[in-house]
């Protein structure tokens, strides 16, 4: 019996690739260079924002100062339109609340940075009772580095066989990998169903309501 769910955000709880895209192509576009279409963007995220700049920039850019003249446009504008388009997946704030009612208990470990994520979840989830919210912090390993669900155990008191990671991505798989937790991988988010398959979680859910068949 799983006493907690961990989940990532981005491409798991919420479908955010609009307000990112935007935000993205905005910075490009004050920088005199070429955007991308909505559905790229599904492929250059999971790693972080800096990680995200990086690709978004053509290949000859990629330089550590263009990716800081694209984080100083970025981030003012994101911190105030992050919930302009992004929504909760259907079926996620039912399955929040099943899992409120139950009485398992919630968090949140994401590679966006730490102010966006807690905005995000407050925002959309503000009577879910997630016990910790983690997005990147200054001097903390991204994800797939395991510290940030190692930090999460600690904190709730919780071992590792108590607990389920859920997440989107080829990142979030290797995470529970490296974390030794058990994992769900969901195809609802921003990457192929193949992808996650190659981690071998312990299954893919198509719809959040099939979560609790795994608790």
């Amino acid at each position: 019996m799983k006493k907690a769910v961990i989940f990532d955000l981005d491409g798991t709880l919420v479908n955010s690739i609009g307000d990112l895209c935007e935000g993205v192509n905005r910075a490009l576009e004050m920088c005199g260079l070429p955007t991308h279409p909505e559905d790229a963007y599904r492929f250059m995220v999971g790693d972080g924002i800096m990680k995200l700049f990086e690709r978004a920039l053509p290949e000859g850019c990629r330089t550590e100062e263009m990716v800081g003249r694209i984080r100083d446009i970025f981030v003012p504008w994101y911190e105030v339109h992050n919930v302009d388009r992004s929504r909760p997946y259907e079926g996620i704030c039912e399955l929040l609340e099943e899992l409120k009612g139950r009485g398992v208990r919630l968090a949140v470990a994401s590679n966006k940075y730490h102010s966006a994520t807690l905005k995000i979840i407050a925002h959309f989830f503000g009577n879910i009772p997630f016990e910790v919210v983690l997005g990147h912090r200054e001097g903390a390993q991204r994800k797939p580095h395991p510290q940030i669900v190692e930090e999460i155990l600690e904190s709730m008191g919780l071992e590792r066989d108590e607990v389920l990671y859920v997440g989107d991505t080829n990142v979030d798989m290797q995470t529970a990998i490296n974390a030794r937790v058990d994992c769900l991988g969901v195809a609802w988010g921003f990457r192929p169903r193949e992808e996650l398959a190659a981690h071998n979680p312990l299954a893919i859910i198509a719809h959040p309501s099939e979560l609790t068949n795994y608790l």
